[in-house]
């Protein structure tokens, strides 16, 4: 075999047979495929697509082109995806819950991209804690804590890095068979025996439809399903952040407060509808309602606290933090509210433009080298369909500096529209594919 076969295969409109792809991927791992034969591979993926049978070969070729963990555990090994959003906190909810309830979760996780937060990143405002160890390390970490949220080791799926960064310069991130690709080689090299997805839908997701989120959750479910991992993909909304709050430290704060005096709310609500889903499908619950209900009950009972100290302890954290978190988390040098110039009620809250605003506070990264500021973001941001009176908050913003504090305030004051009239809030929860 050889890539330039494989790239004319593609161009005529083929798709290439699986131990072609498995040869590509093995190719973009090892150095034996160029940058430019990458490129023309995306190029053409993206242009003709792959179809169901080739994602799936692409996706099981990418997934082996590393290591591929295996476990030793009494107990189903579970795992969960975001497609990425604003506010979105559930895998620190998540992982302990469903540890909770009898799972071993080990969930390998990514940092921020473009407007949305990462969980490594979130993982990092909190002292000591580490988020990067081998394989080796990881099983003891399961073994103690029963979950860890870990990044990926340059052994996993190696094939995506190589192909994805290539993407990010050819302009083919787009391609939903290189999406689908890409987000499962990675979980799917974990091993896990069943998996929940939530795909975001709204102004502060990647797919801002209904139709894009529901092809981009049908073509993972069935190319996990295919691939032999047990899936189910949630559609959840993100026509507004999911906490009240986006920055490292402060969602963390947010997590912490849910997980020592949980109240219904949209974290507890996504937490139990995703929890729920995977419990059913690994035989840990009789039905999803039945999944929901265990993962609340947990939540409830502090048992879900306990477990988070204990896997925040295990893995570098202080070990009091459950009990003490506030005084571990960094504060910002300047904290002040935005007030609203009008009397209104919120109908409209780009997420978007919120997830760039705390990028652009030092909460995330605009080039890969760039330091993240754990502080800094977005604390108590007004909710659709709140009425908010001339004077009263519409968030309260952390910065590092003055100059950015401004910047802040003049982007959240776009992000944030006031109406005469109420809305219909959309659900928080769509549907369930798979």
């Amino acid at each position: 075999m050889d890539a330039r076969s494989i790239i004319a295969t593609l161009r005529r409109g083929e798709t290439p047979d699986a131990d072609a792809l498995r040869w590509f991927a093995r190719g973009l791992a090892d150095g034996t495929v160029s940058d430019a034969q990458a490129g023309a591979f995306a190029m053409a993926v993206c242009l003709n697509g792959l179809g169901e049978a080739g994602r799936t070969g692409l996706t099981e070729a990418m997934r082996d082109s590393g290591s591929v963990l295996k476990w030793d555990v009494d107990g189903p090994v579970l795992d969960k995806h975001s497609t990425g959003g604003v506010g979105d906190c559930v895998s620190l909810l998540l992982a302990p819950a469903l540890a909770e309830c009898g799972a071993y979760v080990p969930m390998i996780s990514g940092r921020g991209l473009g407007h949305t937060g990462g969980t490594l990143d979130k993982l990092d405002a909190i002292p000591g804690v580490s988020t990067s160890f081998d394989t080796d390390r990881l099983r003891d970490v399961l073994n103690e804590a029963r979950c860890a949220i870990v990044g990926a080791t340059a052994d996993i799926a190696p094939a995506d890095k190589r192909l994805y960064a290539i993407r990010d310069v050819t302009a083919t991130v787009e391609s939903l068979d290189l999406i689908t690709a890409s987000i499962l080689s990675k979980k799917l090299a974990a091993s896990p025996d069943a998996l929940v997805l939530d795909v975001k839908v709204g102004s502060g997701a990647f797919m801002k439809t209904p139709e894009e989120a529901r092809a981009l959750a049908q073509a993972l479910t069935a190319t996990a399903n295919k691939a032999g991992c047990r899936t189910t993909a949630v559609m959840t909304d993100m026509s507004q952040p999911l906490a009240s709050a986006l920055g490292n430290a402060l969602e963390v704060a947010e997590v912490m407060k849910c997980l020592t005096n949980p109240v219904n709310g949209p974290l507890v609500e996504i937490t139990a509808a995703l929890g729920g889903v995977v419990l059913a499908d690994a035989r840990l619950a009789e039905d999803v309602q039945d999944g929901a209900d265990r993962i609340v009950a947990a939540l409830r009972e502090g048992r879900v606290a306990e477990r988070f100290g204990k896997m925040i302890a295990t893995v570098g954290g202080p070990k009091a933090f459950v009990d003490n978190w506030a005084r571990f988390l960094p504060e910002a040098n300047i904290i002040r509210e935005v007030p609203s110039f009008s009397d209104g009620i919120v109908t409209s809250i780009d997420g978007e433009a919120l997830g760039l605003a705390v990028v652009a506070l030092g909460g995330g990264r605009q080039v890969e080298s760039d330091v993240i500021d754990p502080a800094v973001g977005l604390s108590g941001i007004a909710r659709l369909g709140q009425r908010v009176t001339r004077g009263e908050p519409l968030a309260v913003i952390h910065a590092g500096r003055e100059d950015a504090a401004r910047h802040a305030e003049e982007a959240l004051r776009r992000a944030i529209r006031l109406r005469d009239t109420p809305l219909d809030i959309p659900p928080l929860i769509h549907e369930r594919i798979g």
